[in-house]
């Protein structure tokens, strides 16, 4: 009877060990992010062990936008309103979500990895009408929580307008702690936790609102494509280590 008990528990255990395996990917020697992954790996959930990160974290590894070696590390999407974004510090520090759905990965991990290297940022994003933009810019970079994690970049590229200009610079803000640069609090009059100036011209974070709408500027707004008055269907935030 113990040895069928012992044997019922191996197989089980073998069982989950091999489930786990069809849907997260796992690797010998341990990559900084996905940019260490092998490009003739498909897009889908990897386990990476960044620089000052001892245990590591799962990411949603794209290597199929803009093109098929595309390596991208995704930290943001939106693509249902499934999941609420108007949350608070702690939540946007740690992250939320899943990686696999809707998700903030988190500013402790944006930090950890953008301080290992160069990175890129490349902006997916999609209107109700299905059109597709894209933003991309260089030297990526989320400084500590220290400096309530600072959002520097340069040298836009793309086909929307340059509407997180006005981010460069800023400090991140949520509905409970305020660090923008307006009277009031921007998180709170715009319904989401972002890099808010004087507040914004884009709100990833916002509303999920489905295309054209009539409250000013608290969906999912890149102002320079679509106005303060549509918010977008679908956005995917994601970094790259340049070479």
């Amino acid at each position: 009877m113990e040895s069928m008990v012992v044997s019922l528990i191996i197989s089980i255990i073998l069982l989950s060990q091999h489930c786990a395996s069809l849907s997260v990917k796992h690797f010998q020697r341990s990559p900084l992010d996905c940019g260490d992954i092998d490009i003739e790996h498909e897009s889908g959930i990897y386990k990476i062990y960044p620089q000052g990160s001892l245990e590591g974290f799962y990411v949603y590894l794209d290597m199929d936008t803009e093109d098929l070696n595309g390596a991208w590390t995704v930290f943001q999407r939106r693509i249902n309103g499934e999941v609420d974004f108007y949350r608070e510090w702690a939540d946007y520090e740690e992250g939320f979500g899943t990686v696999k759905g809707e998700h903030w990965l988190g500013n402790d991990k944006l930090h950890i990895l953008t301080s290992q290297g160069n990175y890129e940022l490349l902006i997916s994003m999609k209107d109700f009408e299905n059109h597709n933009g894209y933003a991309k810019y260089k030297n990526f970079k989320v400084g500590d929580g220290a400096s309530k994690y600072k959002l520097t970049f340069s040298n836009f590229t793309g086909n929307v307008g340059d509407s997180f200009a006005h981010h460069n610079g800023k400090m991140f803000s949520t509905k409970d702690q305020d660090h923008d640069n307006h009277g009031s609090s921007c998180a709170t009059m715009f319904k989401g936790g972002w890099w808010y100036g004087k507040c914004h011209n884009s709100n990833l974070n916002g509303r999920y609102l489905k295309g054209t709408h009539t409250s000013h500027a608290d969906g999912i707004e890149w102002e320079s494509w679509k106005g303060s008055y549509y918010s977008l269907k679908t956005t995917t935030m994601m970094m790259r280590r340049m070479k």
